[in-house]
Formats: C-alpha cells, sequence, structure tokens
C-alpha cells in the first residue's frame, strides 16, 4: 500500500489514536466525537444532536452512535427540572474516556464525600490518585514537633516591699438603734368583689371608658365558584386528552391541574373545549417537544386570543305619541289618538262597516265565476 500524507498547517484537529482505532466505536460515533472536538467555542452551547444532524447522522444512527459514546465513556448526560417544570439536559463530550466521578467534577458539581484516609505515604510515595485528580496528603515526613521554651526562674527582688499594716477592728456602738417594727398584715375583705365576667370571643376585655368595640374576626376565604370549578374541569379533561392525539404530550394529574388555570383563559373567552384541542396540537415543531408542561404554558400563554368585543346596546328612541283629535264620527264629541292619520275612531269606524253577508262557499264560488248557484245535493 502505497501512501502520501502531508501534515495540515490550518485548519486541521488533533485526533487520539485510542479514538481513532477504537474497535468498539463505529464511523459515525467517530466522525461525531472528532466533529465536537474541533468546533470553535461560540458553537459548543448547541446540543449533541443538532451537531449530528449537520454531518446526516440521524434516527437511529444517532441513537446507536450516542449510545457508543456513552457506554465507552466520552458522552456525560444530566437532566434537571427547572422553575416552570422545564426540563433542561447538560452534555458533556471528551475526547479521552471519564468515569462518573470525573465528569461530575469537570462539571461542577462535587464528587461524593469519602472518609478521611489515615495512610500516611512514606518518603518518596506518590499520593493516592482519586477519580477527580490527586487527593493532597500532608507529609509528617519531614515536620518536626517543637517543644516549648523552657521556663525562666523568678529572679528575688533586692528591695522588697514592706508587708501591709493589719486592718483594726470595728469597736461596737453603746447605744444601738432600736430593730424595725413589724408590718402588720392586711385584713381580708368582708364584701369581696365578685369576678370579672368571662370575656365573649370576638370582643375585647371592658376598659374604664367602657366596652370597646367588636374585634373582628378573620373572614375565610370564599370557596371556588361552581361555574370556576366547571371550567377548570373542563380545561383539565382537555389537557389530559392530548395524550391520544400526540404521546408526547402526556400530562401527570397534577400537571394538568396547574395548566388548567391558564387553560380556563380560553374557555372563559367564548372558545369552545374543541377550539383549545386544536389550538395545542396545531403546528408541531420540528424537533419534537422535549417537556410537555413547558411546551403546553408557552402556548397557552403566547396564544391567548384576544376577548371578543361586546357591541353596547343602543338605546332605542320611542317616536313621540301622536296628539288626541275630536273624532268625526256620529253621536257623542269625544278624543282619540290617531295612528295613521284617521280622522274617525276605531269604534266610529266599526259601527259604519256594514255586517257582511252570510253566504255559502257555493254561492261565493258561483258569483266569483259567474255561474248559476249549484243546488245543493239531495235537492
Amino acid at each position: 500500500m502505497l501512501r502520501h500524507v502531508i501534515a495540515p498547517s490550518a485548519r486541521y484537529t488533533k485526533a487520539s489514536h485510542d479514538v481513532v482505532r477504537h474497535q468498539r466505536l463505529s464511523s459515525d460515533a467517530k466522525i461525531l466525537l472528532l466533529y465536537v472536538q474541533g468546533l470553535p467555542d461560540d458553537a459548543a452551547y448547541k446540543p449533541l444532536s443538532e451537531l449530528a444532524r449537520r454531518l446526516g447522522i440521524k434516527g437511529r444512527a444517532y441513537q446507536k452512535a450516542k449510545e457508543q459514546l456513552v457506554e465507552h465513556g466520552y458522552v456525560h448526560e444530566w437532566r434537571s427540572q427547572g422553575e416552570g417544570g422545564r426540563w433542561l439536559t447538560e452534555q458533556l463530550v471528551a475526547n479521552n474516556p471519564l468515569k462518573s466521578e470525573q465528569a461530575r467534577h469537570l462539571r461542577g458539581t462535587p464528587p461524593p464525600s469519602r472518609p478521611p484516609s489515615t495512610h500516611f505515604p512514606a518518603v518518596g510515595e506518590p499520593a493516592p490518585r482519586t477519580a477527580g485528580g490527586y487527593e493532597p496528603v500532608e507529609d509528617h515526613s519531614d515536620k518536626t514537633t517543637p517543644h516549648p521554651p523552657p521556663e525562666a526562674k523568678p529572679t528575688p527582688d533586692p528591695n522588697p516591699a514592706p508587708p501591709p499594716e493589719p486592718t483594726p477592728e470595728p469597736t461596737p456602738d453603746p447605744n444601738p438603734a432600736p430593730p424595725p417594727a413589724p408590718t402588720p398584715e392586711p385584713t381580708p375583705d368582708p364584701n369581696p368583689a365578685p369576678p370579672p365576667a368571662p370575656t365573649p370571643a370576638g370582643l375585647s376585655a371592658p376598659t374604664s371608658a367602657g366596652l370597646s368595640t367588636p374585634t373582628p374576626e378573620p373572614t375565610p376565604p370564599p370557596p371556588p365558584s361552581t361555574a370556576n370549578s366547571a371550567q377548570l374541569a373542563r380545561a383539565e379533561r382537555v389537557l389530559l386528552s392530548l395524550r391520544h392525539s400526540r404521546r408526547e404530550l402526556h400530562l401527570g394529574l397534577r400537571e394538568a391541574r396547574a395548566l388548567a388555570v391558564e387553560a380556563v383563559k380560553w374557555l372563559e373567552r367564548g372558545l369552545s373545549e374543541s377550539d383549545l384541542r386544536h389550538a395545542l396540537l396545531a403546528e408541531r415543531p420540528d424537533n419534537g417537544v422535549r417537556s410537555a408542561v413547558g411546551f403546553l404554558r408557552y402556548r397557552l400563554i403566547q396564544k391567548l386570543p384576544e376577548p371578543a368585543i361586546q357591541p353596547q346596546p343602543q338605546p332605542r328612541e320611542r317616536p313621540p305619541l301622536p296628539e288626541l283629535i275630536e273624532c268625526t264620527g256620529p253621536g257623542d264629541p269625544h278624543v282619540f289618538r290617531p295612528m295613521y292619520g284617521e280622522t274617525e275612531c276605531p269604534r266610529c269606524r266599526y259601527a259604519a262597516t256594514p255586517e257582511p253577508e252570510h253566504i255559502t262557499w257555493r254561492e261565493r264560488v258561483a258569483r266569483i265565476h259567474g255561474t248559476p248557484t249549484p243546488l245543493p245535493a239531495g235537492k
């Protein structure tokens, strides 16, 4: 085999032979690891799946390459749930295999505590090595215990001070003062005052000015109204039903109850349960849903429709009533209020109208068609 190799002078990545010649890593895993190793610092914040997608490694091929890197210690992941229920994933990619303790140490999490070691290495013996590095061990071979200096003996004073003179004892007084007279005990009152009555709940104790105003008791918070509870139950039922359309939107009971507070606002603005479900399932993201709680909370808040503006009812103006006029019909003079410009009241008009002629339907048909009146049957 002939080989022609020119070492690049720029735009290259140093790769370890342990990675290139690794027998248990596939080509996708090696290429992904070398690609991440050569990225600049400003592109290291992107997830590993997005970087693999740039190389054309997708789906099952990416999952298999990632499993191999995780199994051999080249990739480490930590998942945590932050405020608001959103899940975060931190990834660590190394060009040499690391154990879990070493990865946690590089991430910034202190390794689990270990009992202090009682073994001291001898002179020239290396310190014991831990997963995160070398454990500092104090070397007591070159240290000596300092001895306290000898105490100096006190030197006698050549001019000692004279001893103090003794204090004379006090002389007793020939005319002592008489002892104080004993205090007489108080005489009990034959008519004691009755004890104060117990103060009822909600009232303060009586004062010299009279009874004080009653102390208001704390009012318990009002229970949720039936309408509000019904709306919360409807919103919670819609959120729990999303799992049947998309498995990635599976919610627990507590998560659905927490999100129902935001979903109720949609129902209060006139939207139906079908409209709410359609708004939460529409426009599926390209990268999928990592956190169902965070995704649904974002949509419920950001896509909340504006409240419908109800038209204000305009006051209807009643037309003015026509003035009273005198009826021109027969009889005693009287007035009425015309509606369409008539001059006679309804009673006079009804009296002047001739009574209709009572004819049979055969005679009416004969008059219309101009034919003689047919005789009834049997005559």
